[in-house]
């Protein structure tokens, strides 16, 4: 069922909701924050994604929400306006060999602390989406459904998104077989009944394969 249309006022009190941990940040001290997510943990093939990004304070970015709640199209289009309005943001990746080798936990706090350090400008604090890290010596929280909860958040989990899926339909070309423009990477039936069929491909992720192929 889509989601009713907000009215402008209403989009602009569902923003400013959306802002209230980092005016919290704000009124302790913290100027400059920055938000970060991942996408890709689960699939099967491809690395993991992580985006940092931090915004000016008070942005108004309308529509901007979890990447999950949005439709391909809007992701595309937020994703331009978030790079032209933010005030730094970068994009990391770490490819599948690594995850097979670190796995993809590990994997993924590379990812989230590769794209921290990766920004032009020097976050004070650092809210990152799910409910643990490692390896991060900035001031930060971790924030439980963040990308729901902070426009940062929210706006590096649209970054990382889209960034993964660019990757993986371009994968698609390469390796046609498997279609991986329509699931992504993810473990569907058609996915796994191509896995069988053509073996892995050089960006699986071995280590997430070991049940299917009864290794």
């Amino acid at each position: 069922m889509p989601r009713k249309k907000l009215t402008p006022e209403e989009e602009r009190a569902r923003i400013y909701e959306m802002q209230y941990i980092e005016r919290e940040k704000r009124s302790a001290g913290y100027a400059v924050i920055a938000g970060v997510d991942e996408a890709g943990r689960g699939p099967l093939a491809g690395p993991v994604y992580s985006a940092a990004v931090i915004l000016p304070e008070n942005v108004f970015i309308e529509g901007i929400n979890d990447s999950k709640k949005l439709s391909e199209k809007k992701r595309e289009e937020l994703f331009d306006i978030i790079c032209e309005k933010s005030l730094a943001y970068s994009i990391y990746s770490v490819d599948e060999k690594r995850i097979d080798e670190i796995n993809i936990l590990n994997a993924t706090y590379e990812a989230m602390n590769g794209a921290v350090n990766s920004l032009d400008m020097a976050p004070e604090y650092v809210l990152i989406d799910g409910n643990r890290i490692q390896g991060m010596d900035i001031p930060h929280e971790t924030v439980v459904k963040g990308d729901a909860k902070s426009i940062s958040i929210a706006a590096a989990s649209i970054l990382a998104k889209v960034s993964r899926d660019r990757f993986i339909c371009k994968m698609a070309e390469k390796y046609p077989e498997y279609g991986f423009e329509k699931h992504k990477g993810y473990g569907t039936a058609a996915h796994n009944a191509a896995i069988l069929k053509h073996g892995p491909c050089p960006i699986h992720r071995k280590t997430f394969l070991k049940k299917l192929l009864g290794e």
